[in-house]
């Protein structure tokens, strides 16, 4: 205001009129709404529309879960969705609107919301035996570690059912600790493995890790290509493994345990060249190599079935979980048969582990993924919207790397792009946007500001455009 007064003390006359007259007419045209509706990103058309919902609001359930479930509990979104439907590679809320599921419950939703298929064996197997436990014969646990192990390289063939990732990275550690006879272990910083007593001490980020005893971790560099201090050379960052043995440990380790494509750390995909020598490091050592398979797993990185192999590596020991199932609560630990002995020296017993009904689930999801060419849809989507926000890249400064392999990809944002400042407020921002516009997606890394893109395998290249193109449009709208 200040400075159109000096303005207008430096006209008079018509001038002074014939500015006016044109600042309104400026002014006019900022205030009047520009029709955006034909702008807009549209949803892709889908043929399905899903029943009337008459349980509690989205309110009502808030309230429920301030009074009665755990604190701890949080929520994505300022006003937070209830969602009570599902569709293959879309959600819907308590009014019927459909969203785009860009981050399939984290990583878990492998062949689509309530597959036709996973839903008709789930219910069959319910039917006719919801449980019985691994002390009597079923067929369902036989027949799906049969086909799990099939999908496995080299002599892993031996499976342990779990209930979820953490129980699986648990069980993995200690058979590691039992079978080498040595108690220290070595993950990444950076890395996420579970919230229990031995996963916390492996996950290195300070945001999920209490104030508890954690003994016999320790954290190697992370290979991080965007942020690490030696980019993308792999064996340079190895080499720090090394001094880890040499100077933390007795010269002997149990294990070292790493995802090939950190998820809750950000989609940060291993440096080339790293896993391979670090391998060789470890097993010189003593120990085994523990493949964290829980979110990169089942097809999703397109390129190869589970993530280590892209990196040209056989581990000893894979864990695995929401993926496998399609979203029942399942987890597993595959090792080779000389491994897996270690555990017949006392008795391991797991009650749910191996249920009929998680198992005829998971089953099912391998076959879907089979009968669908899940694996291929999720290489070629997956390219296309990867080279699709890449351009986006290009276009905004505030997207400062776009990495991760098929459909498990990841956008960090950030202020500065020579600093590498993380965009935490614009982050949230977007996230929110977003959801208004009908796309849900995820957030992580350690400093939340990176989008986190998983969505059901079975997404396609109308669903990559419409995710890019409100991307596109909520950046350019801030």
């Amino acid at each position: 205001m200040q400075r159109i007064s000096k303005i207008s003390g430096a006209l008079s006359g018509s001038n002074l009129r014939q500015c006016r007259r044109s600042l309104s007419q400026v002014a006019q045209t900022q205030s009047t709404p520009v029709d955006d509706d034909a702008r807009l990103p549209k949803i892709p058309p889908f043929d399905y529309t899903p029943p009337p919902y008459t349980g509690p609001s989205a309110a009502e359930i808030l309230k429920m879960r301030r009074d009665y479930l755990s604190p701890a509990l949080f929520h994505f979104y300022s006003n937070p969705l209830n969602i009570v439907d599902g569709k293959m590679q879309y959600l819907f809320d308590e009014n019927g609107r459909r969203y785009l599921d860009a981050f399939g419950g984290i990583a878990t939703v492998c062949c689509g919301h309530c597959h036709p298929d996973v839903v008709e064996a789930v219910v069959n197997q319910t039917k006719r035996l919801q449980h019985s436990t691994i002390l009597y014969l079923n067929h369902a646990i036989a027949e799906f570690a049969e086909a799990l192990a099939s999908k496995m390289p080299g002599d892993l063939k031996v499976v342990f059912f779990t209930n979820s990732g953490t129980e699986a990275n648990e069980l993995a550690m200690m058979i590691a600790r039992l079978y080498t006879g040595c108690h220290d272990i070595i993950s990444l910083r950076n890395a996420y493995h579970g919230n229990a007593a031995g996963t916390m001490g492996a996950t290195a980020q300070c945001n999920y890790k209490f104030n508890v005893v954690q003994t016999g971790v320790h954290h190697a560099l992370n290979p991080d290509q965007y942020r690490g201090v030696f980019g993308s050379d792999g064996l340079k960052y190895a080499r720090d493994v090394q001094d880890l043995i040499d100077y933390g440990t007795c010269g002997n380790v149990a294990a070292f345990l790493a995802e090939a494509i950190q998820g809750v750390g950000g989609i940060l995909e291993l440096a080339p060249g790293y896993l391979p020598a670090v391998y060789g490091t470890i097993r010189k050592a003593g120990g085994l190599c523990i493949a964290d398979e829980v979110q990169a797993g089942f097809a999703r990185t397109g390129s190869h079935f589970w993530g280590f192999e892209a990196h040209g590596v056989v581990p000893d020991i894979v864990t695995m979980a929401k993926g496998i199932a399609n979203g029942v609560p399942t987890g597993a630990v595959v090792t080779t048969p000389e491994i897996a002995k270690v555990l017949t020296h006392r008795t391991y017993f797991n009650t749910f582990g191996g249920n009929p009904v998680s198992t005829a689930s998971g089953l099912a999801v391998l076959r879907v993924i089979e009968k669908e060419r899940l694996q291929e849809n999720a290489q070629v989507v997956g390219s296309y919207l990867k080279d699709r926000l890449t351009s986006l890249k290009e276009k905004h400064e505030i997207i400062g790397d776009v990495r991760g392999r098929g459909l498990m990809l990841g956008v960090e944002l950030v202020t500065d792009r020579q600093l590498k400042t993380p965009a935490k407020a614009e982050t949230i921002y977007v996230m929110d946007k977003m959801k208004e516009m009908g796309v849900l997606i995820g957030k992580g890394g350690f400093y939340g500001n990176v989008f986190r893109i998983t969505p059901p395998l079975c997404f396609t290249k109308e669903d990559a455009d419409f995710l890019v193109d409100v991307m596109d449009y909520t950046i350019s709208k801030m």
